[in-house]
């Protein structure tokens, strides 16, 4: 009987969606485990065979937990909003909608190829109203939220309402904006009503204020800084530039200390905590202000102005020679002088077009312009020269340094740039980086309260004098910035806001969803607003609680509502927690539900993700914690980052200037320009199909190739899979070719979960002919040939060791080693010629997790009318394992004849006699008398003679 895989695979994928398998419930006596992959996005080129790789990994452990014993929550949805599917309703005027669910259809039918065991009755889609319905409500508890110092968590904003009806804000320690005025519970009961929301603002979780971001004028949007990549938009490629705008914002900065503090208290990789605590960006210094000393054409007296700055070592402060603010600082317009102004201008100008990131990564560009402006030195009084550079960035810390080129390299090398001069501190000590950042050195300043001190002290000397002249105080500051939470795209969760004298609204939860409006075009306007500025009926009727015509808008009981979305990242910062009540309609989550889960047992996905969705994600658990929404405060116990596979991309040569490529051996004797094509074009012997790829694309129609052999290889390059490599393998062909239990043990066969590796289509065919030989062991020809008959002691020993192994590859993760476990176990059964029932029956529970279509049907066949992912995993039996006997090699003069089983507790002695007794020995010796007879016993024999 043939191993007919393809049936085989339908027929249990048929039969676990009927009988819900994998169905799991809220309450259970089963001790619960929660794994999750990652949110995937529904993109409309599908999934490569990349992709499955994590999925494949997390379905072994789910699976595995299941025989364990555990309740086990295994859900899977999709991250639907994005802006991937509104470019493409730009381009061809399909809503987004319509795309979205063509490609989630898409992404099932291949996810359900591959015979994940998903509990696909808790899915849930980003774009669903009845799932952003509680995006919307989180946004909104945000919004009536305040962080409060004291008690280090969120509380509500009726609280800090009350204390400034009864106190003003004079004691409130508080997260909030920096420009706070003081005032009194008299004044506050004077202010009138939008002057109370303003102050409100400047507290909430979630505010409205003026931010530098990045947008993209192609895209009409703002972009995060990881949609950015080497200057421009990740999607499309398209100029970005920084700019000025009103946005909704995240006051993540809130949680900062707390989100590195817990991080001591989950199993994650060192590399990705490593990521959020540089990202979180802790350092302990001091602030410090420089008085702006007044313009040369200002008459003279006070500028009134200071700049802060925040520096790691207020010690060095007598080694500062000039300043540098980043171009977007506020103070820059009101400092430049009149004669730096026009360079000032163009400086700022060109700045705009280069992105965060791109600025953070490049260290060796020196640029800046000089303000004309200058500073007092705090203790010495002597001016300070007022430069801006790109280097400094308006959006961390303070905007400005007081620049060191004594103790810092990059400001070393913009005084030497800008021959700017660099006052020597030291006494008899050469300018150096090394000199002023070594911790261990004297400080020797030209001062009398930092000379001769050591770091430490000298450090808290500094911040004393500071604090002394009321220009200083020591300060803990944090790079983690707040969150831009507003996009100017159409395909998004709409805010549930509305807007009265300029003020935000929020719309009643009871009134949720808020839903996105029909819109003809899904561009901005041809005013600049966003897409949702085109709609007719998006105003708020606050009588009637509903959505009506713009045209009714009156601002008394109709007004307008917010025009932008929310991020990508919104959906997917509690989606983890909705899983577990996800039908539920009055509550995000239960109670009974989340006490039960708590939270995820095992995350796995890529740590690509490490600074934006894992650190909002905890944001916004944390914050539900403190609001008692949730029982623990990070909602991922441990978390696996899996490599990637990589493809094999496919070059061909083209002579520069021409339209004529040359195959890999004759490249060299030509100038040459790399193109990949598609690899479904080469076969295995890189042999390129020329006709196939004049069919490919137009440009090589009429293309001209210069031959080797009669042959055109093409170069092979591994590197990341991609469609714009044109080196994706479709999991669909591998599936339709060789099976998805072949996909799925290929794939953990490739290597170690974490590492990257290549992927090679024939490799396949190794686990393939395993898989057939597995399903030989279990048939006789075409006879089904299982019996009752007693295993042996090898059959044992061959079940346990692969229990045993597999056990404890999957507890460490090590799946590519449990291949390998399978494949000597099936080899050693064969040829034992194993057909136990004792045996073949618990093999197959071992293995169904890794290949669960083919042990379902052979679980079948052995009887069983339940599925066999419902059955307990075999134990380990250590007894099975131990050798009661030892097959020794018995050698003559060191030289192995002949090798004999004895029983290992057989003393020296009855060791030596029964070996002399043997008729080979006799045979050997031929009548001698052997000189000595070495015996070690468990170890060997040898007869010198």
């Amino acid at each position: 009987m043939n191993y007919d895989f393809k049936t085989i695979e339908a027929n249990w994928q048929k039969y676990w969606a009927e009988n819900k398998t994998f169905k799991a419930e809220n309450n259970s006596e089963k001790p619960k485990y929660y794994v999750l992959d990652m949110f995937p996005y529904p993109s409309g080129a599908g999934l490569h065979v990349g992709h499955p790789l994590g999925y494949i990994a997390s379905d072994i452990y789910a699976r595995y937990k299941r025989h364990k014993g555990f309740n086990v929550l295994h859900p899977q949805g999709y991250d639907s909003f994005g802006l991937p599917a509104e470019q493409y309703a730009i381009q061809t005027g399909q809503h987004p909608a319509i795309t979205t669910k063509e490609n989630i259809a898409r992404y099932r039918e291949q996810l359900d190829k591959i015979g994940f065991s998903f509990d696909w009755s808790r899915e849930v889609r980003t774009s669903d109203p009845d799932y952003y319905k509680w995006t919307q409500w989180i946004f909104i508890q945000l919004f009536n939220s305040w962080y409060d110092i004291l008690t280090d968590k969120a509380r509500d904003i009726s609280d800090l309402e009350t204390i400034f009806a009864t106190e003003g804000n004079g004691n409130i320690q508080a997260v909030c904006d920096e420009d706070i005025t003081v005032f009194t519970e008299v004044d506050w009961n004077r202010f009138s009503s939008k002057e109370k929301q303003s102050i409100l603002l400047k507290y909430r979780l979630t505010y409205l204020a003026e931010t530098e971001v990045n947008w993209c004028p192609e895209l009409g949007t703002v972009l995060a800084n990881d949609e950015i990549v080497n200057g421009v938009s990740e999607r499309g490629g398209y100029p970005v530039i920084r700019k000025k705008m009103t946005q909704w914002s995240m006051r993540i900065s809130a949680y900062a200390e707390r989100l590195l503090q817990g991080l001591e208290t989950i199993d994650w990789t060192d590399s990705l905590k490593e990521s959020q605590r540089n990202w979180i960006g802790k350092s302990v210094g001091a602030s410090v202000t420089f008085n702006v000393l007044p313009l040369e054409e200002d008459l003279g007296g006070d500028s009134g102005l200071g700049i802060e700055v925040f520096t790691t070592r207020p010690d060095t402060i007598f080694g500062v020679s000039f300043m540098t603010l980043a171009p977007e600082h506020e103070l820059v317009a009101k400092i430049t002088t009149s004669a730096q102004k026009e360079a000032v201008d163009a400086y700022i100008e060109a700045t705009a077009k280069r992105s965060e990131r791109e600025r953070m990564a490049d260290v060796k560009t020196i640029s800046g312009v000089f303000t004309g402006a200058y500073a007092a030195h705090p203790f010495t009084k002597e001016p300070v020269p007022i430069w801006i550079g790109d280097y400094v960035l308006a959006g961390y810390g303070t905007g400005a340094v007081m620049a060191v080129p004594c103790g810092d390299q990059r400001d070393y090398d913009f005084a030497k740039h800008f021959n700017i001069e660099i006052p020597n501190i030291f006494e008899g000590v050469d300018i150096s980086k090394e000199a002023f950042t070594d911790k261990e050195k004297t400080v020797i300043g030209n001062s009398d309260f930092l000379n001769g001190l050591k770091y430490k002290k000298a450090v808290k000397t500094a911040i004393y004098e500071l604090e002394k002249l009321g220009q200083g105080e020591g300060k803990t500051n944090y790079r983690l910035r707040d969150a831009v939470f507003s996009r100017q795209r159409y395909w998004g969760e709409p805010f549930p806001v509305y807007y009265i004298d300029g003020m935000p609204q929020m719309i009643d939860t009871s009134h949720l969803p808020l839903e996105l409006p029909e819109v003809e075009k899904y561009l901005p306007t041809e005013t600049g607003e966003p897409p949702l500025g085109r709609a007719d009926d998006w105003a708020w009727d606050t009588s009637k609680n509903e959505v009506v015509s713009n045209d009714l808008i009156d601002h008394k009981t109709v007004f307008p509502l917010e025009l932008n979305t929310m991020p990508g990242w919104a959906g997917s910062s509690f989606y983890f927690n909705r899983y577990m009540d996800p039908n539920n309609e009055e509550v995000f989550v239960s109670k009974e539900a989340v006490d039960y889960w708590q939270n995820i047992d095992l995350y796995i996905g890529g740590n690509e993700h490490a600074t934006g969705h894992l650190l909002y994600a905890r944001f916004w658990q944390k914050f539900l914690f403190d609001k008692e929404y949730l029982p623990v405060d990070e909602f991922a116990k441990k978390l696996i980052n899996q490599g990637m596979i990589l493809g094999t991309s496919a070059i061909i040569y083209r002579i520069s200037g021409t339209n004529t490529y040359v195959s890999k051996g004759l490249k060299s004797k030509y100038e040459t320009e790399d193109l990949r094509v598609d690899v479904g074009l080469i076969d295995s012997s890189d042999e390129l199909n020329i006709d196939a790829l004049r069919e490919w694309q137009p440009q090589f129609e009429k293309a001209d190739f210069e031959l080797e052999d009669g042959k055109y290889i093409v170069g092979r390059e591994v590197e990341k899979m991609s469609k714009r490599w044109f080196n994706v393998v479709n999991p669909d062909e591998i599936v339709e070719q060789y099976g998805a239990d072949s996909l799925r043990l290929y794939e953990m066969f490739l290597g170690p979960l974490e590492q990257s590796k290549p992927w090679n289509t024939a490799g396949i065919t190794g686990v393939h002919s395993f898989l057939k030989k597995l399903w030989k062991l279990y048939h006789n020809g075409d006879v089904f040939n299982v019996t009752n008959v007693e295993p042996t002691k090898d059959n044992l020993k061959t079940l346990h060791k692969t229990i045993k192994k597999v056990e404890e590859d999957i507890e460490n993760f090590s799946f590519n080693t449990s291949v390998s476990t399978f494949m000597i176990a099936v080899n050693e059964l064969t040829a034992q010629k194993c057909t136990s029932r004792a045996v073949l029956e618990p093999l197959l529970v071992v293995l169904s997790p890794y290949a669960p279509h083919i042990a379902e049907e052979l679980w079948s066949k052995l009887g069983h009318t339940t599925s066999i992912a419902t059955m307990t995993f075999p134990e380990f039996d250590a007894s099975h394992l131990v050798e009661s006997s030892k097959n020794y090699p018995v050698s003559f003069n060191g030289k192995t004849k002949f090798t004999m089983e004895l029983p290992l507790d057989m003393s020296k002695e009855d060791i030596e006699s029964a070996v002399m007794a043997h008729e080979k020995t006799q045979q050997q010796l031929a009548g001698r008398i052997p000189k000595k007879v070495i015996v070690v016993p468990g170890r060997i024999i040898n007869i010198v003679g």
